[in-house]
């Protein structure tokens, strides 16, 4: 009987071993949720963070929310209710009306990661993106020194044009916060803006209408996100019989669209989003957390030799409610990297 109950309590151990080893494996999911899919620095969000689940060996879903607060509430609410481990947001538009699900989270102890834009709200433990501010700077810069160069070496008066996305986003406000810090410099410049809507309809029509107001007195045409804007504001210079590249176009975010501007000559140039990178880290560092692995903290600066979002200082997020804001590095393209480096994602999603 003695023989017996070892047997039995023998088991027993073993049984409990191999049930703490399954429930210290058990596979992570991550639920990500999407603004639009067909956009494509949506489509490198997505590359990003299903090879970078593969790798570590995480189940990932993905979800459609179509630009729609009240769609991702629901979808975040569905994910809860599948049991995922962690959650990315990969951009939205009403980002204070997604304050309630990002605290649902919260309280059900689910890390949250955002790219792109963060909630205005809740605890988002990593926003990846780049600093719409400063990247806006650089490509201003950039935009001075093109009329610089068009003009004998300096910045006589005139206007210039700033093609914003939508003034109630504050992806558009930093961006524009960004652009006004250098050209605050040149008072002699007239800024107008118009509203492009982040698509290339309305980018046409407000072009359209301002090269028509002010002729030729426009020196230059800054456009806020040239991926999904550039392609309809240089279809309206040439429609009005003038040359791209009297305009000196720069701005942020280049896409596959702005690459193809840049090899034609008709942009000067953008600084790169580093949109795989922001989601390929963001599943990184969500996994980690949870399986108890270091991750970035607040004051640290991620150095990874050769990456060109690297070196990334890691902040408070100034948005939400706590969590650390990873600034990566956006690359001012050609200036700084060739358009065919196979480092940026428009090429990545090519391979």
């Amino acid at each position: 009987m003695k023989k017996f109950l070892n047997t039995v309590m023998t088991a027993a151990l073993v049984l409990a071993f191999l049930s703490a080893a399954g429930a210290t494996e058990k596979k992570l999911t991550v639920g990500l949720v999407v603004k639009e899919p067909t956009a494509p620095y949506i489509q490198a969000f997505m590359k990003a963070a299903e090879e970078k689940a593969g790798e570590l060996g995480v189940d990932l879903l993905i979800r459609d929310g179509e630009g729609d607060s009240m769609k991702i509430m629901d979808i975040i609410d569905t994910y809860m209710v599948q049991g995922i481990d962690a959650f990315i947001l990969g951009g939205a538009v009403d980002l204070r009306a997604l304050v309630p699900g990002i605290r649902r989270l919260n309280e059900a102890k689910i890390p949250v990661a955002a790219l792109d834009t963060s909630p205005e709200g809740g605890v988002v433990d990593f926003f990846l993106s780049f600093d719409l501010a400063q990247s806006s700077a650089k490509a201003a810069e950039l935009f001075v020194e093109g009329i610089k160069k068009r003009n004998g070496g300096t910045v006589p008066a005139g206007v210039v044009l700033e093609v914003l996305g939508d003034k109630a986003d504050m992806f558009s406000h930093a961006c524009t916060e960004g652009f006004n810090s250098v050209l605050s410099r040149y008072p002699q410049l007239e800024i107008v803006q118009g509203e492009g809507k982040w698509n290339n309809t309305d980018s046409h029509a407000v072009v359209s209408d301002l090269l028509t107001r002010f002729e030729n007195k426009v020196l230059g045409i800054y456009v806020q996100t040239p991926d999904i804007m550039g392609p309809g504001v240089v279809a309206a210079i040439e429609a009005a019989g003038l040359n791209a590249a009297d305009f000196g176009i720069t701005g942020i975010c280049i896409g596959p669209e702005g690459i193809d501007l840049i090899k034609k000559g008709k942009m000067l140039g953008a600084v790169a989003q580093p949109a795989y990178d922001a989601a390929a880290l963001a599943v990184q560092y969500l996994v980690d957390k949870l399986r108890g692995n270091p991750v970035p903290k607040i004051g640290d600066t991620v150095v990874v030799e050769g990456a060109l979002w690297s070196p990334a200082r890691v902040i408070r997020n100034p948005w939400a409610d706590g969590g650390a804001f990873v600034v990566l590095q956006g690359p001012l393209v050609p200036q700084e990297v060739s358009p065919d480096d196979p480092r940026l994602w428009e090429n990545m999603l090519t391979k």
